[in-house]
């Protein structure tokens, strides 16, 4: 199939053209600016399939409202209309058409240009309507209130909020592409109505701002925010497509002492938290027991020896060997008084697994010796 993206360069362009090349049997083509009048003739005939993305929203001078979103769709309707050719066209509009200003004017009278055509000659025709659009590859500081906060945010700069309760709606760039794509399946059904996208989330700009510094700050708090959240996860991948270059790896902070260190990894709310020891050989860690707590314990370099004696019900000791070769996890039961050892010659590397933050103030963790003495 014969795929025309116009605007290829932008936001949406980009994303969709990224998409495309992933599915087979698609040939793309592309328009930007600059092309000649003959190009874009020779692309529309070409087609079976028009995404017509091209825009602007913040021109250099008001003359580029009704050249780039006006004249360059009536100049591919006039192809197709010429050429007596009902190839299926999608136009992005925006919401901003239902207003009077020089750009919903010009997306307005696109729209007006498309419905008509339809009304002429049936062909499908898909106007879509489109929110704040957000995601990666979207330029910050220009017309996106994402990307304008994950980049300034990312990068240590001021974000700047006139009215934190403001409410703005959001549609993720994924979720657009997937629905323009999933049309070239059902080609052939006549459209004449305004689209709109599925999915789309309504948030203040005080929620979203503390959205995306608690995201931020997860580089030093380790706290990952609750992905279940479909918002709350689109915005975390925003985020770190905003990250500069020299600015994708961070320390963690590691607490040393003769038996070897402790890391914490990443933390959250809901799943708990991870970290990794590094223990000398002969030394031992825990010697303990929980009540509530659930753990897990994954050694993944050296040898080591995992004891356990259920707390009131025996005093016989329970021993499991594991060492890096394996890959085994051993679940640490409540109740049971455990300890891990290092018996090997090498330094023992363990993952451990909480279900639960650390709350110092009530961790629930009880010093007592595995193997009394």
């Amino acid at each position: 199939m014969n795929i025309l993206v116009t605007g290829a360069e932008g936001f949406i362009g980009k994303n969709l053209v990224s998409h495309l090349s992933l599915m087979e049997g698609m040939a793309i083509s592309t328009i930007s600016r600059g092309d000649s009048k003959d190009i874009l003739k020779k692309r529309v005939l070409e087609a079976d399939f028009i995404y017509h993305l091209a825009g602007v929203n913040r021109p250099e001078n008001d003359d580029e409202f009704e050249k780039i979103n006006f004249d360059l769709t009536a100049s591919v309707i006039d192809i197709l209309r010429v050429a007596k050719k009902k190839t299926p066209l999608l136009i992005t509009s925006s919401t901003q058409a239902e207003r009077n200003n020089l750009y919903g004017k010009s997306k307005r009278a696109a729209e007006i240009s498309a419905f008509d055509w339809y009304s002429e000659s049936g062909a499908p025709v898909y106007i879509y309507r489109l929110p704040g659009i957000f995601g990666k590859w979207c330029r910050p500081n220009y017309n996106s209130v994402v990307a304008t906060f994950c980049y300034n945010i990312a990068n240590g700069l001021p974000i700047e909020i006139s009215d934190s309760s403001y409410i703005v709606t959001l549609a993720y760039i994924d979720d657009v592409v997937d629905e323009f794509t999933a049309l070239l399946a059902e080609n052939n059904i006549e459209h004449s109505n305004i689209q709109y996208i599925h999915r789309t989330f309504d948030i203040s700009l005080g929620d979203l701002s503390d959205r995306l510094y608690a995201i931020h700050a997860a580089r030093s708090d380790l706290i990952i925010p609750d992905l279940s959240d479909i918002l709350y996860k689109f915005l975390y991948a925003t985020y770190t497509s905003y990250l500069a270059t020299d600015n994708f790896s961070y320390k963690l902070a590691k607490s040393q002492d003769e038996r070897g260190y402790l890391t914490e990894f990443i933390k959250s709310h809901q799943f708990g938290q991870v970290f990794i020891s590094k223990t000398k050989p002969g030394i031992a860690r825990g010697n303990h027991w929980h009540k509530t707590k659930i753990e897990k314990f994954f050694v993944i370099s050296g040898e080591a020896e995992i004891t356990f004696r259920n707390k009131v019900n025996s005093q016989d000791v329970i021993r499991y060997k594991v060492s890096g070769e394996d890959m085994r996890v051993v679940d640490i039961p409540v109740g049971y008084v455990h300890a891990i050892k290092n018996i090997g010659d090498e330094d023992l590397i363990t993952i451990f697994w909480a279900n639960e933050i650390l709350d110092r103030n009530n961790p629930d963790t009880y010093y007592e010796e595995v193997e009394k003495p």
